[in-house]
């Protein structure tokens, strides 16, 4: 198997880009490292194309790994044919190798096991070989298989033996699984009923049936958890004869006497066996799939939610809303750095409203605040209504709403902890909630991106994938951005290329102990921090007001000697052809350096929009159909997405509603944190849902 043009076929990429991405792999390079800093060797491949590169080579390899394997076991069988093992090498997926070395495993002792202890496979091959046309001579046959020392008593029991024999072996077959599995996939159905008859969220499916080929990811995902909390049972059918495939097959001469135990043993195998079995199989692809796609939505959505465009240079203030506890408020500086904190009791049951208003208004002159961050969670709205109602005496003070998903694990976290050793958790939280506006990215990576609350059916995710999934995308993400090394905490740093837990803490160590870094190259003065560790993170480690200016941009230190040689060139002249080919410089690398150079420090979250700061609330009474408002997009799943429009509930565009024209996911029209215009389209109060399009607007 040549896994260099597989590759080229399904990626379609140029093959010495393949083998290059490959090579520096192999030789532990990290994948930011390399989309950033080796785009003349990789073609100019974003990171998300490294990464389902370096996935599927991980995968082809596992695959000829297990070929060699399966091949070695079947030949120490003595079982290894020539044509066994051209199918092992034509194989291209690992159920496939699996089928094939599946009548060659060892198993738990099975019907077909016995009935081959007790010597009955000679009557087996009888059977299958149809030669025999006469009765009496067959009973013949059958009686010479007698043996009560063997437990085989009679005709009866000789023959339910072979039977036995040649079921397993139906099932075992690798092109018949292969052809049944096809067409239960291709023409069966997925069934639903439920398991009780009270009203539940999973009402729908209590007597519902799709083609298992065209069920959306969304709804399998709906049913095996409904079948997990036991509301609903599952089952897969196929409404015509199926078992003709094999009989078709198997029987070469109707004539003979053995077709009638031939025919018995394919229905026996197939029901027994062989169905079941693809059963699970069908099940579990559906299953896969279903969370490969659900894993997809959660990065796709947690990517927008870390690139938001910080807040800078705004006073703070956060508010964790709650009702018996009270509202936890903590006021930032610009920065970040906790500045005052309190707790006011403004919703029931104390009430407490003036004395809120007071305390707050106190707050707000006393630190000069210029945005108020509310948190989303439990009386989020009644505490909205009294900052609002608050802002109607003061000027150049706004409020937004800030997904609070995940405050509370931080607040409760190590992290937590280290960082405000002598704070009430819940005064953590609130100052999570406040810095996500300052800076999201900074703030979010210090939570589980799981936690972060973005996509669908969480819980229900292999959670190893999701985890190995939504890390690429912070990791993506940070070094994307860039880390100021003299501020970034252990959390942010963590998720610099190259850069492990270790080394993080160990960098904290330094600086606390050293005082700020003065340049890149200090940092190979950190313990475990060695010269492949500094290729790998020198690029997207920032220091401003370095003795050398090329510290604040993402230039590498390797091509230091090519941006000092552009300096003071006119950029708008640069002829970067020219330019390329006379500093021996790649043309990709070449236009990196001049945008840095053109824009030191540059952020590219500032080209994200800016968050919809508000002033007055809305009401679910104030909403009317065909009203255009804006909105921000806070979660994006299968079937449309939800858009805060001010009022205590997010409303619904339907995938139907997204565009005028045809999408097969809404993340082809949208993305977290994305300011949209919509009309709404209509309301139903009694249960709080509100329905928008963004059709014609």
């Amino acid at each position: 198997m040549d896994i260099v043009k597989i590759l080229v076929k399904e990626f379609k990429l140029k093959e010495n880009h393949i083998k290059n991405v490959i090579s520096l792999l192999d030789e532990g390079n990290t994948i930011p490292f390399i989309a950033r800093y080796r785009k003349e060797q990789t073609g100019e491949m974003e990171d998300t194309t490294i990464r389902e590169l370096d996935s599927r080579l991980d995968y082809l390899r596992n695959l000829e790994k297990r070929k060699e394997e399966v091949t070695r076991l079947i030949e120490e069988q003595d079982k290894l044919t020539e044509e066994l093992e051209k199918e092992i090498q034509k194989a291209i997926t690992l159920q496939r190798v699996e089928d094939l070395y599946r009548p060659y495993r060892q198993k738990r002792r099975t019907r077909a096991t016995i009935a081959r202890e007790k010597g009955l496979e000679g009557l087996a091959d009888t059977i299958l070989a149809q030669e025999e046309k006469d009765g009496s001579k067959f009973a013949n046959v059958v009686a010479s298989y007698i043996n009560e020392e063997k437990d085989v008593n009679n005709e009866e029991d000789a023959l339910q033996g072979a039977m036995d024999i040649i079921a397993e072996i139906i099932s075992d077959d690798a092109d018949y699984r292969k052809d049944i599995k096809e067409r239960i996939f291709n023409k069966g159905f997925i069934h639903t009923e439920g398991l009780e008859e009270e009203v539940s969220v999973y009402e729908m499916y209590y007597d519902y049936k799709e083609p298992i080929k065209s069920i959306a990811n969304h709804r399998v995902l709906a049913i095996n958890r409904g079948e997990k909390d036991k509301k609903l049972k599952v089952s897969l059918y196929i409404g015509e004869e199926i078992t003709d495939l094999i009989k078709k097959d198997l029987i070469r001469d109707e004539s003979s006497i053995t077709i009638q135990y031939i025919n018995e043993a394919v229905d026996d195998g197939y029901k027994r066996l062989l169905y079941p079995s693809i059963e699970r199989e069908i099940r579990n692809d559906l299953r896969e799939n279903a969370e490969d796609e659900g894993i997809n939505v959660f990065a796709l959505n947690l990517e927008p939610l870390l690139m938001q465009a910080p807040i800078n240079n705004k006073i703070v203030m956060a508010v964790d809303p709650a009702f018996r506890t009270g509202c936890k408020i903590a006021v930032m500086d610009e920065i970040g750095k906790l500045l005052d904190y309190t707790v006011v009791y403004p919703t029931a049951p104390q009430n407490k409203v003036d004395e809120a208003k007071i305390k707050i208004k106190e707050l707000i002159n006393k630190y000069k605040v210029d945005i108020i961050a509310i948190g989303n969670g439990t009386a989020s709205r009644e505490t909205e209504l009294v900052i609002a109602d608050i802002l109607k005496e003061l000027d150049d003070v706004y409020y937004m709403i800030v997904n609070e998903a995940g405050a509370s694990v931080y607040s409760a976290s190590k992290t937590g902890v280290e960082e405000f050793p002598d704070l009430d958790v819940t005064i953590r939280g609130a100052i999570s909630i406040g810095r996500r506006v300052q800076d999201p990215l900074a703030e979010l990576v210090k939570i589980e991106p799981r936690h972060i609350g973005v996509g669908q059916y969480q819980h229900d995710l292999n959670q190893g994938k999701l985890n190995e999934a939504l890390k690429a995308v912070v990791e993506d993400s940070v070094n994307r951005v860039g880390v100021d090394l003299n501020t970034a905490s252990s959390s942010l740093l963590n998720y610099v290329a190259g850069i492990s837990t270790r080394v993080a803490n160990n960098i904290i160590n330094y600086r606390e102990e050293n005082g700020r870094f003065k340049n890149r190259k200090e940092i190979m003065d950190v313990k475990g921090l060695g010269p492949k560790t500094f290729e790998q993170c020198a690029g997207f480690l920032r220091i401003p007001n370095s003795e050398n200016s090329l510290d604040n941009t993402s230039v590498h230190p390797e091509s230091y000697d090519i941006a000092s040689k552009l300096i003071n060139m006119d950029y708008a002249k640069l002829q970067v052809d020219e330019i390329a080919e006379e500093l021996k410089v790649g043309k990709p690398t070449l236009i990196d350096i001049i945008e840095e150079l053109e824009r030191p420090g540059r952020d590219p979250r500032d080209k994200m929009p800016k968050p919809i700061l508000r002033q007055d609330v809305l009401s679910l009474e104030d909403l009317k159909v065909d009203m255009i408002l804006n909105g921000t997009v806070r979660n994006v799943v299968d079937f449309g997405a939800f858009i805060d429009i001010g009022v205590e509930q997010d409303g619904l565009v339907h995938i139907s509603q997204l565009s005028n024209k045809f999408i097969k996911h809404p993340k082809e029209i949208v993305t977290i944190g994305d300011i949209v215009k919509i009309r709404i389209i209509g309301i139903d109060r009694d249960r709080g849902r509100i329905s928008l399009s963004m059709k014609d607007i």
